[in-house]
């Protein structure tokens, strides 16, 4: 079977009053969904280009067919790499992990499969990480001559020192329930089940305030980059600035309004 070109697949559903649901669908599929430089530019385009549309209330981030979510950086391209170009490669890459994580709405990787090294990179950039059970998790740079870096810094928050040693140092992969077990992930369901229990978060998120969701995700990223008194005092700003628009007003008339109905 003749290789087809590598793709970033982009779409969009709307759901009226609600907003829109943007997807990425990274399309390398014969490899397993390996990211080379052309994938990592289109990814970063991919996202940039709902980035100043804030009707687009939730961004999913997937891998083409069944065998992977992404199998990490082409090794073909990596293997023809010097120092200078291998700065640029992995600094586009960085730019891309980057993007989602400063992406103004929740970013969810559905995982299906494979999700190795460059793929985990990106998972752990993600909100939320949904897998199906037959998904294989690691960071297997060691094993051809390069360190596991950039959003790898991301994994002792969610594994804890020792296990991200564990993967980092030795190349170990892990299955689905373990990567659960783990905290990498936050939900392992049966294939068949992925996109309903997605879903399921997406509705959560569509249901909330738009202006609330786009503040907690940014108070987040303060949670993690600032020591704890500071993280509180840019809380208190947050909290304030909600009230800013009637979004608190109308939400909590119709939370009390709803109550008074059932009583």
């Amino acid at each position: 079977m003749r290789e087809s070109r590598p793709s970033i697949g982009i779409s969009t559903e709307t759901r009226e009053g609600l907003g829109v649901i943007a997807r990425i669908v990274v399309d390398h599929e014969l490899r397993i969904n390996v990211l080379n430089s052309f994938l990592i530019q289109g990814m970063a385009s991919a996202i940039a280009s709902f980035q100043s549309d804030e009707s687009v209330r939730v961004l999913v981030i997937t891998g083409a067919g069944d065998r992977a979510f992404i199998g990490g950086a082409d090794i073909r391209e990596m293997s023809r790499l010097d120092a200078s170009s291998a700065r640029t490669f992995i600094e586009q890459l960085h730019t891309t992990c980057t993007a989602i994580r400063e992406f103004h709405a929740p970013v969810i990787a559905r995982i299906r499969g494979f999700c190795l090294g460059a793929g985990l990179e990106i998972a752990a950039s993600c909100d939320l990480r949904i897998a199906s059970d037959d998904s294989v998790f690691g960071m297997p740079e060691v094993k051809v001559g390069i360190p596991s870096v950039i959003e790898a810094a991301l994994l002792p928050g969610l594994i804890g020192w020792g296990r991200t040693r564990e993967l980092v140092l030795t190349g170990k992969l892990i299955k689905a329930r373990e990567a659960l077990q783990w905290g990498l992930v936050e939900r392992v369901v049966p294939a068949a089940d992925l996109d309903n229990t997605a879903g399921q978060w997406i509705e959560s998120i569509l249901e909330s305030g738009p202006r609330a969701i786009r503040l907690q995700k940014a108070l987040i990223r303060e949670w993690q980059n600032r020591p704890l008194k500071e993280a509180i005092d840019k809380g208190i700003e947050a909290f304030s600035d909600a009230y800013n628009t009637d979004e608190p007003k109308r939400l909590m008339d119709l939370f009390l309004n709803r109550r008074s109905g059932e009583s």
